[in-house]
């Protein structure tokens, strides 16, 4: 259906309660409690949770006690979500100050002003945005599409809601029972390592038989991960675009990772001295795979904007041409198109260059390097924002690599700043700097377009929702520091230590350090923009979704892969049946694949904010101090179950993978059968 043709859930003539006071307040605590409990999350696992799902519920939820509407629901989603999608550009960059020791301890006002920066300038550059990529680009938006489904199913009188609401009871239960703050008893995936035999080479045949080299390694294996969330993300992009991500995830791991430990046999020195070869394989994958990532990702960023640029320009223009009209009288655009005025946002925009160069300027004590880096990373900022969202319509919010767009943005400035003349202590202050702002505004700009794309399909006034979005931009960047501060003081070892590694935040500190201190490995960098050319001139794929599977873990592209197979084969099964059949098969899968997304995201989320409040289920403080002896008993047949079966863990993932291609097959293929009888 074309967008012409579009119509949403509530229509534009509506006398249902939108933008109330109610519904921005909670919201703006919601994005605070949500962003806290993801910043655990991100730094503890690398990853973060998208909180479109769990703010929608919650939203629901409350608001349904004081009879709120489901445009006053959307709202409140809206500006809840912000706070996990602030915090993800925040955990991804800010610990990296403390890491790379710039900073002894998490600088209050400094962490601040980086997340407010970044994320007003998000909101900004998603209004810009919004008409090309939510309305007129096309994209599947999967997570966006799951998110209404979920919403409008928990409407009064409509049908599909027991399907998603089951869906999304199935995936909490599972995820209850995989993740480590709940009861685990499931291991997600499981990892092995395969040696390959050893072989003689003589690289000069006739040559001096002593330059013959020995050459082995091996391949390090993952099966998919257990994840309802990421099989149901599979699920709905389909079998192509999964499997160009799980291209990526095949080449990064099982071809370029066992290529780089086959011709370095200084590794094996690593082994001998008691490192496993899962680890090394893992580190090779950090430390040599990700930046040649990166390097695709920055080719394929710009092949990305080249192609978008039709669309981009005639979006923004139609948007631009629209306002004079009215302005004039000419045309007045229903509530469905009405954004914030674009002289305001544009002249917001060159604005915030004065305080983004202050805010260089202090991190890096050189004037004219600010400036410069103010006004060539704003430029940057706005591409890298169209990218994120344009990834966010493919692949959905929870699977964005911002954290790879931001790498390519640290590049970008450290490079910047080298050529400036700002290097030492003070050049990696500022490439942080940089990378902070760019990474806020990036995780937003992914964050908002999906909610715009929500509101789009629910009937949402998109003035109102850039509007709460701004409001909590604000709210949260002035609350989200103290639980950062909170989480590295109260851990022991900190962040960047075994209990809180910040994965992408410890690369951005090595990369900085690396590209200002001269040390960083340009030939990886420059190679896999020479392997996204190949990928562009090859043709009919996607490369930047290649060079995301090469960033991604193994695990996770499998299991995205792995939803993208089940719908491919329920399409097949039902091959035969009728148009009316197949659709809806079609709709009841999307209903119950948003549930799964749904579902495992919720109880992630709040399993993050009971350890964060140290509430566990088996942990100490819970079974511990002056509570009974049968709950401390507990912990400890618990702790005894593990130990003994922890070789069973990884088959009960099993279980899973069943129920949800049971699920997933049987149930849509009944509604279709049901639908063909009608």
């Amino acid at each position: 259906m074309s967008e012409t043709e579009f119509k949403p859930f509530v229509p534009a003539e509506t006398g249902l309660k939108e933008f109330t006071l109610r519904a921005v307040l909670l919201g703006i605590l919601m994005a605070i409690v949500l962003g806290a409990a993801n910043a655990y999350l991100g730094m503890k696992a690398g990853m973060t949770v998208s909180a479109t799902f769990p703010a929608a519920v919650v939203a629901m939820a409350i608001l349904r006690v004081f009879r709120g509407s489901i445009l006053e629901e959307n709202i409140t989603r809206t500006t809840a979500s912000v706070g996990e999608a602030l915090v993800a550009g925040a955990i991804f960059t800010l610990p990296a100050f403390v890491i790379s020791g710039v900073w002894d301890d998490l600088n209050y006002w400094d962490c601040t002003l980086i997340m407010l920066v970044g994320g007003v300038l998000g909101v900004l550059f998603v209004i810009l945005l919004r008409r090309p990529l939510v309305e007129e680009a096309g994209l599947p938006f999967p997570e966006s599409r799951a998110c209404a489904e979920v919403v409008k199913a928990g409407q009064h009188g409509q049908t599909g809601a027991k399907y998603v609401f089951g869906a999304m009871g199935l995936a909490a239960l599972f995820e209850f029972f995989k993740n480590a703050n709940g009861i685990r008893l499931i291991r997600e995936y499981v990892t092995a390592y395969f040696p390959f035999k050893t072989s003689n080479i003589d690289l000069f045949p006739g040559q001096d038989a002593s330059h013959a080299g020995a050459y082995g390694g091996g391949m390090l294996v993952q099966s998919p991960g257990a994840s309802p969330a990421l099989i149901g993300v599979g699920y709905i992009i389909g079998l192509k675009l999964s499997s160009w991500v799980f291209a990526g995830g095949v080449l990064g791991w099982l071809v370029f990772i066992p290529v780089a430990i086959f011709y370095n046999g200084g590794l094996e020195s690593y082994h001998t001295a008691g490192v496993d070869w899962p680890d090394i394989a893992s580190s090779v994958w950090r430390s040599q795979v990700r930046p040649f990532a990166v390097g695709s990702m920055l080719v394929a960023s710009i092949y990305t904007l080249f192609k978008m640029r039709k669309p981009l320009a005639d979006g923004i223009g139609k948007a631009f041409s629209d306002f004079r009209l009215s302005q004039k009288g000419e045309f007045t655009p229903s509530r469905l198109e009405r954004d914030l005025n674009f002289k305001w946002v544009i002249g917001l925009v060159i604005a915030l260059i004065i305080p983004i160069s202050i805010l260089y300027w202090y991190f890096s004590g050189s004037l004219v390097s600010a400036i410069v880096a103010a006004v060539v990373m704003t430029v940057a900022g706005f591409l890298f924002c169209a990218v994120a969202g344009y990834l966010v319509g493919l692949i959905g919010g929870s699977n964005n690599p911002i954290s790879g767009l931001t790498l390519s943005t640290l590049i970008v400035a450290a490079v910047l700043m080298v050529w400036l003349g700002t290097t030492g202590t003070k050049g990696i202050a500022a490439v942080l700097a940089v990378a902070g702002v760019v990474c806020c505004a990036t995780g937003v700009a992914g964050d908002m377009l999906q909610d715009l794309k929500v509101g789009h399909i629910l009937g949402g006034t998109p003035r109102h929702m850039e509007i709460t979005e701004m409001l909590g931009v604000v709210g949260a960047s002035l609350v989200l520091t103290f639980p950062l501060m909170l989480l590295h003081n109260s851990t022991p070892g900190g962040i960047g230590g075994a209990e809180l590694p910040a994965p992408q935040a410890g690369l951005m500190a090595l990369m900085a350090k690396g590209i200002v201190g001269g040390d960083m490995a340009w030939p990886l960098v420059i190679m896999g923009g020479f392997f996204a050319l190949g990928l562009i001139l090859l043709g009919g794929g996607s490369p930047m979704l290649v060079a995301v599977g090469m960033y991604l873990p193994f695990n996770t592209t499998f299991a995205i892969f792995t939803g993208g197979v089940i719908k491919a084969f329920l399409e097949f099964r039902l091959r035969k049946k009728s148009e009316r059949s197949r659709q809806a098969a079609d709709n009841n899968g999307l209903l119950l694949a948003s549930g799964f997304v749904a579902g495992e995201s919720l109880t992630a989320v709040l399993l993050a904010l009971f350890y964060f409040f140290n509430i566990g289920f088996t942990t100490d403080p819970f079974y511990s101090g002056t509570l009974e002896v049968g709950k401390r008993q507990a912990a400890a047949w618990y702790q005894a179950f593990l130990d003994s079966s922890g070789p069973l863990m990884p088959w009960f993932a099993l279980v899973i993978f069943a129920t949800l291609i049971w699920v997933l097959i049987a149930v849509p293929s009944a509604k279709a059968r049901e639908a063909g009888r009608e």
